[in-house]
């Protein structure tokens, strides 16, 4: 099941590069947290400074994910980009 699963993984992170356009903010935000709670698990490191922004944002939104299996992630993860692979089709 976890090859598998990192199969589709792998492949679902080469999918969403090739969207007719790139997802809003929050999907991409939603994408980088899944792919690094999937790939990496919990998030390490300090948190960026204030000024900092998008560095910030992704952390937090990874943060968020702290707890979370990377199977869960994955699977959630793909389920994302086929989500936008279906509104890119429209």
């Amino acid at each position: 099941m976890s090859d598998d699963l990192t199969a589709r993984f792998e492949r679902a992170s080469k999918e969403v590069t090739e969207l007719s356009e790139a997802p809003d903010s929050a999907a991409q935000l939603e994408l980088y947290s899944l792919y690094k709670q999937g790939s990496v698990g919990d998030c390490t490191g300090e948190r960026p400074g204030m000024l900092e922004f998008i560095k910030r944002a992704k952390y937090d939104a990874w943060k968020e994910r702290a707890g979370m299996s990377q199977d869960e992630a994955k699977e959630k993860y793909i389920a994302l980009v086929e989500q936008l692979k279906e509104a890119d089709k429209k």
